[in-house]
């Protein structure tokens, strides 16, 4: 029997081979996916929040302490930005636009709030 955590890296590796596969075979059939998926951005910012959710509940109910997400974060965060790396320029344009407007922080409010409550409980922990 699997652990949570052992239980939600196997639904992890099934479904980055699932993407990988389909992404050697039919890229545009993972294209289309992707699309459909994100179409209603904030449904799609709903149903992820609750998945993270879960997901943070049995890995803390697993034994792992906020600290050591936020570091298995730090390492994810930097593959991202390895795949992203070609991406920062439009990335660079969209965000300056959104603070010249001064939407930034009100499109993201929610993220940016997750991550101040993570970053709080982590600082917690390691220091009291």
């Amino acid at each position: 029997m699997f652990t949570s955590i052992e239980t939600i890296a196997l639904i992890f590796i099934v479904l980055v081979l699932i993407k990988m596969f389909v992404l050697l075979v039919r890229p545009k059939a993972w294209v289309h996916f992707a699309s459909e998926i994100y179409s209603v951005p904030k449904v799609t910012q709903a149903v992820l929040l609750v998945l993270a959710t879960i997901v943070l509940y049995f890995l803390v109910d697993g034994g792992m302490t906020v600290v050591q997400i936020l570091a298995s974060s730090a390492f994810v965060g930097l593959l991202l930005a390895m795949g992203l790396v070609h991406e920062f320029p439009y990335l660079i344009k969209k965000y300056d636009g959104l603070i010249r407007r001064g939407k930034l922080w009100k499109d993201y409010w929610l993220y940016g709030l997750l991550w101040i409550v993570l970053i709080v409980l982590g600082l917690i922990q390691l220091f009291i």
